[in-house]
């Protein structure tokens, strides 16, 4: 189990990045949803141990993360957001490399590492190939390799997935489906059906908070005879906004498709299967009243 405790972090310019996070993650996948600025990385960082918290407890197991940083990342798998590697160095050579870094320093094991992992991945065929000619997708293909280096029991992805093509964003999740059935994996983004279709257990962090957590179908369920949806001209929006809880439109057809929240049938609406996209938007909409309603 990994946990966090009142987890905050206010950066030197005053920036509130996490405010009283708490977490329980138990092992298989765990999708952490926000939109940009909501502090995910600021969170996935502080995992990683690579920034301490302003105050609050992260625990491994029994592991004290921040007063011995070392031991976790003796288990820890990182794939950041972004991350670099020598470009004209090939995929199983750098391979090689990082896993010395990371204290493989038999030979033979090592090897046999790098060929597993290479095979995991599916870029045993371009092993050899520079990693400056590796599509976006290949790259996060070796990002997960390498952060899979030593068999870690806690593996972290940061937007994983942001700028693959559909075909590659199949293939990588797909991929992190397989890895997450016995360690525990954070999956952070903001891509909505990336949660939808691989985590069990997800939470929402918007504005350095957690504003929602728990399993997918029961958020989905808590919204069932709640979302409305009604197609509008696209003149329409300001005063429909005004008029309803809108919680996400959309163009189609040169016209608005138009999602509200209420909890009785607005005139003209037709009732919707409510989704995860619903669940997130919703709880957007209500952390961004929440500051208009104090200031009036």
């Amino acid at each position: 189990m990994f946990e966090l405790s009142g987890v905050s972090h206010t950066y030197p310019n005053g920036t509130h990045a996490l405010d009283d996070v708490t977490l329980s993650i138990p092992k298989g996948m765990f999708g952490l949803l926000g939109p940009n600025g909501a502090g995910k990385s600021t969170l996935m960082r502080t995992i990683a141990t690579l920034q301490a918290p302003t105050q609050g407890s992260i625990r491994f197991g029994d592991i004290d993360v921040l007063a011995e940083p070392d031991r976790l990342r003796r288990t820890l798998g990182y794939l950041p957001q972004d991350f670099g590697v020598y470009p004209r160095v090939s995929a199983q050579v750098m391979l090689d490399h990082m896993a010395v870094l990371k204290g493989v320093t038999n030979a033979g094991e090592r090897k046999a590492m790098v060929e597993h992992l290479l095979n995991q991945t599916n870029l045993w065929s371009v092993r050899g190939k520079a990693i400056a000619g590796f599509s976006g997708g290949m790259r996060q293909r070796f990002g997960i390799a390498q952060a899979l280096i030593g068999q870690p029991e806690l593996i972290i992805v940061d937007e994983p997935t942001a700028g693959l093509d559909p075909e590659e964003r199949n293939r990588f999740l797909n991929l992190l489906a397989g890895i997450g059935e016995n360690v525990v994996v954070i999956l952070s983004t903001h891509i909505v059906d990336d949660v939808a279709d691989l985590c069990p257990r997800m939470a929402v962090l918007a504005g350095g908070k957690v504003r929602l957590e728990g399993a997918p179908h029961d958020l989905i369920a808590s919204t069932k005879g709640r979302v409305w949806q009604k197609t509008i001209p696209h003149t329409l929006l300001p005063d429909m906004q005004a008029s309803h809880e809108v919680i996400s439109h959309r163009f189609f057809a040169g016209e608005i498709v138009v999602h509200v929240l209420s909890d009785t049938q607005p005139e003209g609406f037709a009732p919707v299967t409510g989704g995860l996209e619903d669940v997130y938007f919703a709880t957007l909409a209500e952390t961004r009243r929440a500051p208009a309603a104090q200031a009036a």
